[in-house]
């Protein structure tokens, strides 16, 4: 269903340090995300999720998912959003693993993300 939390991404300063951390605090198990940096959390009570690196005192990412990230970015922008970067997973052979992601930010500058799961569209 479109609109749903799909997919979370802790941005963090060390990644395998917020491994150890999280997989201590909560149970997490990770296995290689599709950087190849950084982990992506699997088994969580709440959904897929991940953690990169080089991003020191990042919040937590919220990534929506979407059946169509090309209609869905369309919209975005129609509604006054921006689209931030590239879209991750659209030319990724880790795209039929993980999905497509776009961040974006709301007319009012919020930041979210669109999340596109594996074999969607």
């Amino acid at each position: 269903m479109a609109g749903e939390i799909s997919f979370f991404e802790l941005g963090v300063d060390d990644p395998g340090k917020a491994r150890a951390f999280y997989g201590a605090l909560f149970g997490w198990t990770f296995a290689p995300g599709p950087s190849g940096e950084g982990g992506f959390a699997m088994g969580t009570p709440s959904g897929q999720g991940g953690v990169h690196g080089g991003d020191p005192g990042g919040g937590p990412y919220l990534f929506f998912r979407v059946d169509d990230m090309t209609a869905a970015v369309e919209r975005v922008r129609e509604l006054g959003g921006s689209v931030e970067g590239t879209d991750l997973g659209e030319d990724d052979a880790s795209a039929a693993r993980f999905g497509r992601f776009r961040l974006c930010r709301d007319d009012q500058g919020s930041p979210f993300g669109l999340h596109e799961p594996p074999g969607v569209h």
